[in-house]
């Protein structure tokens, strides 16, 4: 991680966001933190890395979910070369959906 995204401030957000217990808290703290383009840039990334690595092609995830092929480039090299933090949580949300199957 680079250096000047490790700060005080950077640990009190994740700090806070790690108090968040339900969706709807989610909600309420990202509508107020965030604007909404910022907020549907990230859950596009999300998504965007979710059906990457479900297989899907560029074309397709472009199609679905309205992003660049830029960004689903930039996503896709951080799925491939990155810190390793969407596979982390990918691996858990599907965790948690085989445990309610």
């Amino acid at each position: 991680m680079g250096k000047g995204f490790k700060t005080e401030s950077a640990d009190r957000l994740f700090d806070a966001i790690l108090t968040l217990k339900s969706r709807e808290e989610c909600y309420r703290f990202f509508e107020d933190v965030c604007t909404v383009n910022e907020l549907q840039a990230l859950s596009q990334r999300f998504e965007v890395a979710h059906m990457l690595r479900s297989g899907q092609t560029y074309m397709d995830i472009a199609e679905t979910t309205g992003a660049s092929t830029a960004t689903i480039s930039r996503v896709n090299r951080s799925l491939n070369y990155g810190h390793d933090g969407y596979d982390l949580v990918l691996e858990r949300l599907r965790s948690q959906s085989d445990d309610t199957d």
